[in-house]
């Protein structure tokens, strides 16, 4: 689930073991912000586990957006393409969020190595995980970290939507963010990556970013900095269309995409449910 673990960090507390009430059976992955075990209760049933790093013990900010993640998941995880959710809160001092466990892998690992459950249900993960985030979308909330790393698919070609640390409640209008300004520039909006104010609109451009790599293997705004992806972002000189990459993709599912990047939020889908029905449309699903 969620990926392959990274290398052991030399700093970590925790160990496989007792874990409040819960034993930790093995670390199944390692970001940046928490690490995921794979844990099991009294009664011998699997959970994932996602316990905070010790070194955010003290970061006001850190625990607030783990907590706040937390909390939304508890509010939408009513849907099968969301990871489902258990409990929260704090054990020994460290924080963790208690979820589902699904035999899966991200999306970005099945595609490095066009893995054959990608390529057999292609055209409805897209459509799942567009309707993860319109069901996110219509509870009030927006993701603002969609990417293929947040995309889990098990062996039968489901979806789950993972990862909500910065995840935010939908304003009336645009708002600004952390200056810090987290994320993955690969699959942010020009307007996350300028520092502007944000709506619902930059989960559409990340949908429409994640859905080009899927579909091209090439990301649509490539570069090694977030200058350079924000170059390309604005000056489209260079853009190459997803049927030039991969002439498979039909006509109504590029148009799809496109309109998902464009660089202004309001030229992109007003709400993601018409984009849902333009995907359906597209991918001939009734």
């Amino acid at each position: 689930m969620f990926g392959s673990a990274n290398q052991p960090d030399p700093e970590r507390s925790t160990a496989p073991g007792p874990f409040g009430r819960f034993y930790l059976q093995e670390l199944v992955n390692s970001g940046g912000m928490a690490d995921i075990w794979l844990a099991t209760d009294g009664r011998g049933k699997p959970y994932a586990l996602r316990l905070m790093h010790d070194r955010f013990k003290f970061n006001f900010a850190a625990r607030r957006r783990f907590v706040q993640g937390c909390e939304i998941l508890s509010k939408i995880s009513d849907h099968e393409g969301i990871i489902g959710y258990a409990e929260h809160g704090k054990i020994k001092g460290q924080h963790y969020l208690l979820m589902e466990y699904v035999e899966a892998d991200n999306l970005k690992d099945l595609y490095a190595r066009h893995d054959p459950v990608l390529l057999e249900n292609v055209a409805q993960i897209l459509l799942d995980m567009a309707c993860a985030l319109e069901h996110m979308h219509n509870n009030g909330f927006m993701h603002l970290d969609f990417k293929p790393e947040n995309v889990l698919v098990t062996p039968n070609g489901k979806v789950r939507l993972v990862d909500f640390d910065l995840a935010q409640q939908i304003p009336e209008k645009p708002v600004k963010l952390s200056k810090k300004n987290p994320g993955t520039p690969a699959y942010m909006a020009p307007e996350q990556l300028l520092g502007q104010p944000l709506s619902h609109h930059a989960d559409l451009f990340a949908f429409g970013a994640t859905a080009f790599e899927l579909l091209t293997n090439q990301k649509p705004f490539p570069g090694d900095s977030p200058a350079e992806i924000l170059g390309k972002q604005l000056d489209r000189s260079d853009f190459v269309s997803p049927r030039a990459l991969n002439s498979d993709i039909p006509a109504p599912l590029e148009r799809v995409i496109l309109r998902c990047l464009e660089q202004e939020p309001g030229r992109r889908y007003p709400f993601i449910g018409v984009m849902v029905r333009e995907l359906q449309a597209a991918l001939y699903v009734p």
